[in-house]
C-alpha cells in the first residue's frame, strides 16, 4: 500500500502521509495541554483585576507559563536508529536527514510548537570558540588528552593525523572566513534539508574521485557547529516540547562529550535508544555511565530495530532480561522503562511506504502481529495497525505521562499558587479600600514597607549563607572521597606489582569514585532541600505577620503557600569519561612505557589527578552553581510577588474612604464575579 506524500513548502521536506497516527500515545499531553489553556486564560483575566504593582507579578508568571517547554535529550549508540526515531516522533518524514553517515555531528534541538499546519520554521547554529577548536586540533579532543597522557604516541599521532586531515577540509571549504567564524552564530527565518546538510551534515569520506570541497556546500560548516536550535510550527504535538538528538557516544574524538551531557542535564527525561540487535551490553560503558547517575523515573529506553529480528516475539524477552542484567550489574537505572519498536516501521507508514516493506521486515511485524493479538487479521487500517506496532505510540504515552507528572503539573501548581496569592490579596485590597477604618495599625505604611524590605534582605542573605555552609561541607567531603580514591588505587597498584610485577597490566575500576561522590552529591541536595523548605517557610511566615500586623482581619483571606521547592539535578557530570574508563591500547601503551615501583606510583597520580581535575570543578562548583541559582530565584520570586501584594494594599489603605469615587456598584460588582471566576479555576490547580 502507498500513498501519496505532500512536499511541505515551508521545508522542502515530506510531511507526514497520515496525520492521525503521530498524536496516538499524547492524550494525557493534549489533556494537560487544555489545562495549561485555562490556566492561562485565568491569568489573561487576573491581569486586568489586579493592582499596578501586582500586575507587574501576574505578567511574570504568564511569561514562565509561556516558557514551559519541556525537553527530551535522546541518547544511543552508533548505528541504533536515534535520528530516524526522532523523525518518527515528530511525525514528519525525513526531517532531520538519517542516511548520511555520520549525521549527528553536533547536539541538536528540536523546539516543536502545536499549529495546524507545520510551517513558519526557524534556525540557529553556534560555532565552536577558538578555545575549543584549539582543544580538539591541538590535543585531538578528550581522546587525544588521554593518549597523551597515557604516553600512547602512536595513537596520539593517528588522532593528529585525522584531525590535521579534518582541519585542512574545513579551512578549504571556508576559506578565509574559517577563524572569523569562531564563536558566532548563524540564524536563519527558516530551514530545508539543504541547510541542515551544510550545517550539520559531517557526511561520508569528503576525499572521493571527483568531490569538490570548494563548492560542495553538505557539511560545509559541520566541523565547527556545536550547537543546533531549529524552530517549528508542527501539527503534530499538542503541547510545545524540545528533542534533543545528541552525537553522545558517536562523538569519535569525545570534543561534545560534555555538551551532551550538559543536554541530559537540562531535560530531566532522556531516551536511550538501543539497536535490537545489539542491544546494551558491557562495552556500551559510555552509555552507561551518562545514565546510571539518573533516576529511573527520568529514564526509558527505546529498543529499536526490532524489524531486524528473525523472532521478535521470543527474542524482545531474552533482550530485556539482558538489558537489566547490564543495567543492574553497572549500577544503572535497572528499573526503566524499557519500550520495544521499530523506526523503519514508523517510517514506512508517514512515508506512505508500506507496500515497500522489505521480506524480512515484513515476517518480523506478522511475528510479532500474531504475538500481540493472536492472529495476523486485523481489524483496523493497515496504518494505524503498523503505527501501533513500531513502538511509537507507547513511547509517546510514556513520555507524555512523564512530561505531565514529573514537569508539567507541578509547573502549573506552583504558577497557580502565586497567583492564588494575587488574587485572594485583590480581595483584601478592596476590604482594606471598603473598611479600612475599621483597622487600627501600630505601624506607619512606609514602615511596613520598610520592614518587608528588611524581611526579604534577611530571609535571601540567611538562605544564600545556609547554603553555602552546606556547599563547605560538600567540597570537603568531594574532596575527600577524591584523595581517598588516590590512595586506594595506588596502594592497590604497588600491591599489583609486589605480587606480579610490570608484565602484567593491572586495571582498576573507577565505579568506586562516582559512588562515593554521588552519595556526597545527594547527602548535599537532600540538606539544601531541607534548608530551604525551613526558609521559605520562615519567609511566608514573616510575610503572614507583617501583613496581618498592617492590615488586620482585612487580610485573613490571602492565600499564601509555601513556595515549591525545586528538585535537585542528577549529577550527570558523573559520566564523564577518564582514563580509567579505558582498557584498551591507551592504557597499556602507558603501563609498557613506565618503570619502576616509584615512577609507577608517582605517574599514576599525576595522571589521575589530571584527569580528574575537570570532573571535580564540575561537581563541585557547575553543579553546585546551578543549585544556588535555582533555589535563591524561587525565594526571590515569590519575595517578589508579596512585595506587589503589599504595595497594592498600601495603595488602598491610601485610598481608602473614596471608594465611592472608584467604583459604581455595577463595576465593582462585575469585577468581584470576574475575580471569583478566576479563583475558582486556579484552586482546581492548587488543591
Amino acid at each position: 500500500m502507498n500513498i501519496e506524500v505532500e512536499i511541505d513548502p515551508a521545508t522542502n521536506i515530506r510531511a507526514s502521509a497520515r496525520r492521525t497516527n503521530p498524536r496516538t500515545g499524547m492524550e494525557e499531553l493534549a489533556a494537560f495541554a487544555q489545562k495549561a489553556a485555562e490556566l492561562e486564560g485565568a491569568l489573561d483575566r487576573l491581569v486586568g483585576l489586579t493592582g499596578e504593582e501586582s500586575r507587574r507579578s501576574v505578567l511574570r508568571l504568564k511569561g514562565q507559563l509561556a516558557a514551559f517547554e519541556p525537553s527530551v535529550t535522546v541518547l544511543g549508540q552508533v548505528k541504533s536508529g536515534k535520528t530516524s526515531l526522532i523523525n518518527a516522533m515528530t511525525g514528519w518524514a525525513d526531517l532531520l536527514p538519517s542516511d548520511v553517515n555520520p549525521w549527528t555531528s553536533v547536539v541538536t534541538s528540536l523546539h516543536l510548537t502545536p499549529a495546524a499546519e507545520n510551517g513558519e520554521t526557524g534556525a540557529r547554529f553556534q560555532f565552536m570558540t577558538e578555545d575549543e577548536w584549539d582543544r580538539l586540533t591541538t590535543k585531538g579532543g578528550r581522546i587525544g588528552e588521554l593518549a597523551g597522557r597515557a604516553g600512547a604516541e602512536g595513537e596520539l599521532n593517528k588522532i593528529r593525523e585525522q584531525i590535521h586531515s579534518m582541519r585542512e577540509k574545513s579551512r578549504s571549504r571556508l576559506g578565509r572566513n574559517f577563524e572569523m567564524l569562531m564563536g558566532q552564530e548563524h540564524e536563519y527565518g527558516y530551514f530545508d534539508k539543504n541547510l541542515l546538510e551544510r550545517y550539520i551534515c559531517l557526511g561520508d569520506d569528503f576525499d572521493v574521485p571527483g568531490h569538490d570541497p570548494v563548492n560542495d556546500e553538505q557539511g560545509r560548516f559541520a566541523d565547527i557547529t556545536r550547537s543546533a536550535e531549529l524552530y517549528l510550527n508542527c501539527h503534530t504535538v499538542p503541547f510545545r516540547m524540545c528533542l534533543r538528538d545528541t552525537p553522545g557516544v558517536n562523538d569519535t574524538f569525545m570534543m561534545r562529550e560534555m555538551v551532551t551531557i550538559q543536554a541530559i542535564r537540562d531535560s530531566r527525561v532522556c531516551v536511550v535508544v538501543l539497536s535490537a540487535g545489539q542491544a546494551l551490553t558491557s562495552v556500551d560503558m559510555a552509555l552507561v555511565r551518562m545514565i546510571s547517575t539518573l533516576k529511573s523515573r527520568e529514564v526509558i529506553i527505546f529498543v529499536n530495530r526490532i524489524d531486524e529480528l528473525s523472532d521478535p516475539a521470543n527474542q524482545l524477552i531474552e533482550i530485556e532480561d539482558s538489558i537489566r542484567r547490564t543495567l543492574k550489574n553497572n549500577d544503572g537505572p535497572q528499573d526503566a522503562q524499557i519500550i520495544f519498536g521499530s523506526a523503519y516501521w514508523a517510517g514506512k507508514v508517514l512515508h506512505g511506504e508500506l507496500g515497500d516493506m522489505s521480506d524480512a521486515n515484513a515476517n518480523a511485524l506478522l511475528n510479532l502481529t500474531k504475538a500481540v493479538l493472536g492472529t495476523t487479521n486485523i481489524d483496523q487500517p493497515p496504518a494505524d495497525h503498523v503505527w501501533e506496532m513500531s513502538g511509537l505510540p507507547a513511547l509517546m504515552r510514556a513520555l507524555s505521562s512523564q512530561i505531565v507528572h514529573s514537569l508539567g503539573e507541578p509547573c502549573l501548581t506552583k504558577i497557580a499558587s502565586s497567583a492564588m496569592a494575587i488574587a485572594t490579596s485583590q480581595k483584601a485590597a478592596q476590604t482594606v479600600m471598603v473598611a479600612g477604618d475599621d483597622f487600627t495599625s501600630d505601624v506607619t505604611m512606609d514602615q511596613i514597607r520598610t520592614e518587608f524590605e528588611r524581611i526579604a534582605e534577611t530571609n535571601l542573605t540567611a538562605f544564600k549563607a545556609s547554603m553555602s555552609d552546606i556547599f563547605t561541607e560538600y567540597h570537603q567531603r568531594a574532596d575527600r572521597v577524591h584523595e581517598t580514591f588516590v590512595e586506594r588505587a595506588t596502594h592497590s597498584l604497588v600491591s599489583h606489582l609486589e605480587v606480579y610485577g610490570d608484565e602484567q597490566v593491572w586495571e582498576y575500576d573507577p565505579a568506586g569514585l562516582r559512588v562515593l561522590l554521588r552519595s556526597a552529591y545527594s547527602t548535599m541536595g537532600s540538606k539544601v532541600r531541607k534548608d530551604a523548605e525551613a526558609r521559605y517557610e520562615a519567609a511566608v511566615s514573616d510575610t503572614a505577620h507583617l501583613l496581618y500586623r498592617g492590615f488586620g482581619p482585612a487580610v485573613e483571606g490571602i492565600q499564601l503557600s509555601v513556595p515549591g521547592v525545586p528538585q535537585i539535578p542528577s549529577p550527570v557530570t558523573l559520566g564523564q569519561t577518564i582514563a580509567l574508563d579505558f582498557n584498551d591500547s591507551w592504557w597499556a601503551m602507558w603501563w609498557r612505557r613506565t618503570r619502576g615501583y616509584q615512577a609507577f606510583a608517582k605517574q599514576f597520580r599525576e595522571l589521575i589527578r589530571s584527569e580528574t581535575e575537570d570532573f571535580m570543578t564540575q561537581m563541585k562548583e557547575v553543579q553546585t552553581t546551578t543549585i544556588q541559582d535555582d533555589f535563591v530565584q524561587e525565594l526571590s520570586g515569590f519575595l517578589e510577588e508579596q512585595k506587589g501584594i503589599l504595595l497594592d494594599l498600601i495603595s488602598g489603605a491610601h485610598r481608602s474612604g473614596a471608594v465611592e469615587d472608584m467604583f459604581c456598584d455595577k463595576e465593582e460588582q462585575t469585577r468581584n464575579d470576574a475575580l471569583q471566576e478566576t479563583l475558582r479555576t486556579l484552586r482546581r490547580y492548587v488543591t
